[in-house]
């Protein structure tokens, strides 16, 4: 469980959405444009008025990835590094993020 604010649809105490809400889905994710922890990139288009900005990757060294159960921040790296799993509680993270990745922060496809 977070402190943090995590803005989105819904979002329960470990940063479950309106979108995503398996046990697995405890992870928010910091947007460049705004500085704010959203579940999902279906949140951020719905409670924002802006277009969504990917964390950039000369600032991978920052925590931009938060994990709903205990509340670590993490970097990037952290959290690719961590097979989907938070290093601070060992709670799971849903592996299909992955299948967005380059909505959250910029990816090898992106340089």
């Amino acid at each position: 469980m977070t402190d943090r604010p995590v803005y989105g649809v819904d979002v329960d105490p470990e940063t479950r959405c309106a979108h995503y809400h398996t046990d697995r889905d405890v992870v928010a994710f910091k947007f460049a444009c705004c500085e704010r922890y959203y579940p999902c990139f279906r949140c951020h288009g719905e409670r924002s008025d802006h277009e969504a900005v990917p964390w950039p990757r000369d600032r991978f060294d920052e925590s931009s990835v938060l994990c709903g159960v205990c509340g670590t921040e993490l970097t990037v790296p952290d959290y690719l590094e961590g097979d989907y799993r938070c290093p601070a509680c060992d709670a799971a993270f849903n592996p299909g993020c992955a299948n967005h990745a380059e909505l959250y922060f910029e990816t090898e496809a992106d340089s």
